[in-house]
């Protein structure tokens, strides 16, 4: 059941039980359509109930709060009257009634990921420069919204990492599955991790990506086959090996990751999880899995550690291999590539508790190191500018067009700079009201934010920086840079021929090439934008070319 209404700055008050619903329109004096898409009544609890905006560009920013007050007394002759007056609002008032009640009994599974009323006191209103940018196409005023933005940039090294103990009481059966101390003698953090299932059973029944995703269920069935056979026996029990990566591919996306990951595979010391990107760290271990979807089951640290039983088994046969005689330092090591665990904490307003003003009170990099401090991780970046269009390309809808995403840059500049008016700098970048809200994701060109919080807790040795510029030049300078921070031996000159020979992997599609550069004038905005996060990162990591003031079209 759907309908829709335009709220402006108004308040209902629907049906005898008096439930209040406020729409706070506070980006623009427009009016805009919402419509609720859900399920049928009785299907409510198995379904997420979505709110939609009608409307493109999308100007405002609205919370939904429904508040619950005590019954009043009504006679018969007014509330039969009211209910005759509100009667076309009847199915309406009935999809609000099924939100309260997921919202009263602190439901989360299946709503939409919008901003929560219980995180944010207020909305994130416009600044001092708010126009309406559907008609409005100024350019004076967009760069005084740039201005404004930069000239509240400030960049603070304060971050103090939470404690253990606190991090194993948000995640308790994480840190109870994953060891203290890994096998010794081997390069890849791997540990026994005793089996207490059946063995003629389903090792994988209950794993989610299983579940949700057909593309991988050939890979499991080989799994399943070959399981028993690598179950190690010790003392009347069983045990199976149990891996973690040596080293994450964390961000960012359209920086080439992909291309990466594609040139590491073909390393014969290298494996990866059975498919790219799990997104584990930054969504599925929140049970997102399309953002879009809401909520879902959670997946366990099991499931994420299924996907590397492949590596782990060939890790266990060298280990077997030499048991007879010295003891063996297996060289092969485990990647895992989601370009999401860099940057995406927008799960964080959901599951933790608002303690620190308007921020995460953890971030991923505090779970991973609490579990794995030795880890290494590496980061390609891309001029952020440049960045930013082939993200809106590649992941942008129907009718895209230069003048499109100036259009779609110019509202979420807007909506940066209005949070900015309540919050810090820092603060805005982890808003997750934010960063739902704006149409392209700018948000992730800000890479020294989330660089500077990473080397709280890791240090700059085991962070490995490139740029997809260099990568793009010198396939063969970048490649040895990771041989070399991975710790791998030599190559054949075959085999790294193979590696650094090989085409680019997604690249931009010819449909999107045809669409041409971005507008003169939006790249300059951008560039405006993004130019003190470059200057810090370019400080940090001491290498100007992070400027990227000679930057290349790729």
């Amino acid at each position: 059941m759907s309908g829709w209404l335009p709220f402006h700055n108004t308040s209902l008050c629907l049906s005898c039980d008096t439930w209040d619903l406020r729409a706070v329109d506070t980006m623009t004096q427009m009016d805009y359509k919402y419509s609720l898409l859900g399920s049928a009544v009785d299907d409510y609890r198995k379904r997420p109930l979505l709110l939609q905006v009608d409307d493109t560009p999308m100007n405002l920013f609205a919370v939904l709060e429904v508040k619950r007050e005590l019954p009043r007394r009504w006679s018969t002759l007014s509330c039969f009257r009211k209910i005759r007056l509100y009667s076309f609002l009847f199915g309406l008032a009935v999809m609000f009634l099924i939100m309260a009640s997921y919202i009263l009994t602190g439901d989360k599974k299946g709503l939409l990921l919008t901003p929560s009323p219980y995180h944010f006191s207020s909305l994130v209103s416009p600044g001092p420069f708010a126009f309406n940018l559907s008609s409005v196409k100024d350019f004076t005023h967009i760069k005084l919204v740039v201005k404004s933005i930069t000239s509240k940039v400030e960049f603070h090294s304060s971050r103090q990492p939470p404690e253990l103990k606190a991090l194993v009481n948000s995640e308790p059966h994480m840190f109870s599955v994953v060891p203290r101390k890994f096998l010794p003698g081997v390069k890849n953090p791997c540990w026994y991790e005793e089996y207490t299932g059946n063995i003629t059973s389903d090792p994988y029944r209950t794993n989610l990506y299983a579940h949700y995703s057909k593309r991988f269920r050939t890979v499991f069935q080989h799994l399943r086959n070959t399981f028993r056979e690598h179950l190690f026996h010790r003392d009347g029990k069983l045990y199976r090996m149990r891996c973690l990566p040596y080293f994450y591919i964390i961000g960012q996306p359209k920086c080439g990751t992909t291309d990466l990951y594609d040139r590491l595979r073909l390393h014969p010391d290298v494996k990866f999880t059975t498919f790219k990107e799990p997104h584990w760290w930054t969504r599925k271990r929140f049970g997102i899995i399309r953002l879009s979807d809401g909520f879902h089951d959670r997946y366990p640290v099991e499931d994420y550690l299924d996907l590397f039983d492949q590596a782990a088994y060939q890790i266990q046969g060298n280990l077997t291999a030499n048991a007879s005689g010295n003891p063996g330092h297996p060289n092969i090591i485990i990647g895992e590539a989601s370009a999401s665990t860099m940057w995406d904490n927008n799960a964080w307003v959901y599951f933790y508790d608002n303690t620190t003003e308007g921020e995460p009170p953890f971030l991923i990099q505090d779970f991973v190191h609490a579990l794995q401090p030795n880890s290494r991780f590496i980061v390609m970046l891309r001029d952020p500018v440049e960045r930013l269009y082939s993200d809106y390309l590649y992941f942008g809808i129907a009718n895209k067009s230069a003048e499109d995403f100036h259009e779609k840059v110019s509202e979420s500049l807007q909506l940066f700079e209005g949070c900015l008016t309540e919050y810090t700098m820092r603060s805005c970048v982890y808003n997750t009201t934010v960063n739902n809200a704006m149409p392209v994701r700018l948000q992730v060109g800000v890479y020294i934010v989330y660089l500077m919080d990473w080397l709280t807790v890791f240090s700059r040795e085991q962070i490995l920086v490139l740029r997809l510029e260099d990568h793009a030049s010198n396939r063969k300078y970048t490649m040895h840079k990771v041989f070399d921070f991975l710790n791998l031996g030599p190559l054949t000159k075959e085999i790294e021929s193979e590696i650094t020979r090989s085409p680019a992997s997604n690249t931009r599609r010819p449909a999107d090439k045809n669409l041409g550069p971005m507008l003169p004038i939006t790249k300059e905005i951008l560039r405006d934008f993004y130019m003190p996060f470059n200057e810090k990162l370019a400080k940090v990591l001491r290498n100007d070319s992070f400027l990227w003031e000679r930057n290349s079209k790729l």
